[in-house]
Order: C-alpha cells, then structure tokens, then sequence
C-alpha cells in the first residue's frame, strides 16, 4: 500500500476508549462523558489559578512567546551543512546529495527551511515532540523527497514488542493513518521513557496559568478603573444634581486617553489629593517580575534576553556576553543536537553512510563583527584558518594563492644575505 493510499484511504476515527476523550479535527480533545469530563478537571490543562494552559492560551504570555520566538529562531536561522567523510580527518560538502537539498532548499512543496525548523522546533518545545512524514521517491535509492509536518495533537506513538515505534496519525477528514518508524522524522525533547517527550507546559503549567491570570487581571483593573488614582474633596455636602454632574464629567474626562496627563478643572472649591501606590499594587508588579523569571528557567532561557533586565546578575554572568554564551552553551546546544542526531537516525538511516548533518554555530557570532573577525585571525595565527577559509564563510570568492595555512603576521625571509661591512672612517694623519 502507498503512503498516499493510507493517507486518504485510511479507516474512520473512532472515540477512543479510555477516559481521555479523542481528538477532533482540529485538534484538542473531545469530551463525550461525564467521567471524561472529571477526568480533564482533575489532570487537565486547568491551572490551580483557574486559567487553561494549553500550547495556544500559553502562548499568549509574552514570557512564554518570547523563550519559544528567541529558541525556535536560532533553530532556524543557523545554517544546516550536510558534510561527507572521505577520511578519518577530511570533511566536505555534500551539497552534490538530495539531503542538502532537502534541508537547504526545500523540505516540501510550500515551505522555506527555516519556515519548517521554526515550526518543528516550536511543537518541540510546546508539546515535547515534533513530527513530521517522510516521503521517499519510488527508485532503488529512495531518497527523500519531502518532510510533511504533522500536528502532535494529532498522533498517537506506541512502542511495539519488539522495541519498533509506531505512529497512528489521524487526518483532517477524521481518518486514522498507521505509519511504521521509517516513516515518520520524530524530534524529541526531555523523555523519561525514550519515545515520548515530556511538555515543558505540563511542569510549567502553574506558573504560565499564573502568568495568564495576572494579565487578565491588570486588563480589567485598568479597564474598569479599579485602581484609585487619586481623591476629590469637597469643602461642603453635593447635592444629588451636583453628585451626577461630577460623575458624569469625570466619565466623560477618564474615558479617552486623549486626555491623559491633562489638567481637570475643579468648581466650588474642591480639591484633589494624589493617591500613592499601595503595597498590593507593588507587590502584584514583583509577582509579575518573579513569574516571568521562572516560566523563563523553565526553557532554559536568561531572563534578560526576553526583557527581563530587573536584575544585572545570574550564574551564567553578569554581562550580555556571559548570559549569550551561557544561552549556547547549555540551552541552544541540547536542541542542535537532538536535530542532527535525528537527522542522521531517520533521514540517513544508514550506519555506514559518511554522511551527516551540523549545524554551523559560528554563524551565532554573525551579528558581533569585532568577535568575529577576531576569531578569524586567531585561526590564521594558528594555521587552522586560510584566507580562502575565511572568504567561505564570509560568503566571498575565493582568491589566489589563498589556500595557503600560514600565519600572516610573521614575514620570514628565508634567503641568506651577506652583510655588507660598514665603512670606516679613514685614519686620521
């Protein structure tokens, strides 16, 4: 049977029998009992503040988007080499491969790379797993020709008896499609079983429920004017008529933020005294701060790159280039190489293939100019860099006679000259 027949040709869905409800065709999950019903309310995405935190609504906190747009687009932003061992010590580009082409130019029919990385990074990060089917052409290389993202809402991955993965997808139309392990280019993140990720949402779910109730919160107080700013007083008693006249006009004055920061006329003698923060409204702002900080732990992401810059100090340093570093090295780093050993386990699949995928991590200092070109001449000094090394990965042609591995800054004149003797100054008489 083709991939194409299961896809279309597949069996109708089903609500699954356990208490946990089936998915829909646009994902979630469907609740037809009343134990299903108690089952979501006891061990379902409702936070003990009350907000529901799934992938979508956890999205709307700006903590929460900011870790998966900065993570998600280094993913995709970093250049993704395939490389070919001819030797134990020499390395080249494979670009000649389907592969290359694959992850370089076109993973499928309508999406760029980095479009595909960013959006398969994205459900790594939301849901734990990213999973995408493989289409492979019909010769005897079977090369692969495509990766079709699959919606993890959508599949159902078991561990067979035998050790082997398989993957029950179920469509659009509502109709289960079973695909075997080579079938499928399945990322995943933190595990405690080998097949399944966990979600970051499941253990970050108070604090990002948290999050979310807060914002709602300060929306409705400053929606609904909540938050005394200040007190009128008036030297007498207001009559009913005068009582309604001021409402109105401060109504009419609070209700067009053209006005804000404008003077208001006071008639009869009154007189209006400013009301200072109070301790609930400050100690609301620190919570926000300290939630934001910890939904930031949770992904691994220092707080000052989301905008977090109320404190100057962290383990990883206290200045930008510590954090960034600390960033590559113990967050950014864990998903390059969940990418580049998946890459190798389902799209080379061979053991003995000198091919593999890397990501090129020099690219992160792309944007710091003066560090990069440091770098670049202290691998001329050592002779690891050429000038035409350097040209390459600055996107430049090479030259002549820049293949040469020499340092550049010291000249030495191999030729043996005789010295000249210095003249004497003739004998006096």
């Amino acid at each position: 049977m083709s991939i194409w027949s299961k896809w279309f040709g597949g069996r109708e869905a089903k609500p699954a029998a356990s208490n946990s409800g089936y998915q829909p065709a646009g994902g979630g999950t469907v609740i037809v009992t009343s134990d299903q019903l108690e089952e979501a309310l006891r061990n379902g995405n409702v936070s003990a503040s009350g907000a529901t935190v799934n992938s979508e609504t956890a999205m709307r906190s700006a903590a929460v988007y900011a870790c998966v747009r900065l993570i998600a687009g280094a993913v995709a932003t970093l250049p993704l080499d395939v490389k070919r061992r001819t030797n134990a010590r020499t390395r080249e580009d494979a670009s000649d491969t389907p592969l290359w082409r694959l992850l370089r130019r076109k993973p499928n029919r309508w999406q760029t790379p980095s479009q595909f990385r960013r959006m398969m990074q994205a459900h790594l990060l939301l849901r734990g797993n990213a999973y995408g089917l493989i289409v492979r052409s019909v010769n005897r290389s079977r090369d692969v020709k495509e990766i079709i993202p699959i919606h993890p809402d959508r599949v159902r991955c078991k561990q067979n008896d035998d050790l082997s993965l398989t993957y029950t997808y179920t469509t659009l139309a509502g109709r289960q499609v079973t695909l075997v392990q080579s079938e499928v280019f399945h990322l995943v993140g933190l595990t405690f079983d080998g097949v399944h990720g966990v979600s970051v949402l499941t253990y970050a779910r108070e604090a990002i429920g948290e999050a979310l109730v807060m914002t709602e919160h300060g929306a409705t107080m400053f929606r609904n004017g909540a938050r005394v700013s200040g007190v009128l007083t008036h030297p007498g008693k207001l009559g009913d008529k005068e009582f309604e006249n001021l409402k109105a006009s401060l109504d009419e004055f609070r209700a067009s933020g053209e006005r804000d920061g404008k003077a208001m006329i006071l008639e009869e003698g009154m007189k209006f005294e400013r009301v200072a923060m109070t301790s609930a409204d400050a100690q609301w702002i620190e919570s926000r701060k300290f939630t934001r900080a910890e939904i930031a732990m949770f992904f691994g992401v220092p707080p000052t790159m989301i905008g977090d810059n109320t404190g100057s100090d962290s383990n990883w340093g206290t200045g930008l280039e510590q954090k960034s570093n600390g960033f590559v090295a113990y967050t950014l780093e864990d998903h390059l190489t969940t990418w580049e050993e998946t890459i190798f386990r389902d799209l080379i699949a061979d053991e003995t293939s000198d091919l593999y995928a890397r990501f090129n991590r020099a690219a992160l200092v792309r944007g710091d100019i003066k560090t990069r070109w440091d770098a670049y001449m202290k691998g001329r000094q050592m002779k690891v860099l050429s000038a035409n090394d350097v040209r390459e990965l600055e996107d430049m042609n090479p030259v002549d006679g820049g293949d040469v591995y020499e340092n550049p800054l010291i000249n030495v004149d191999t030729k043996t000259t005789e010295e000249e003797p210095a003249n004497e100054p003739p004998n006096a008489a």
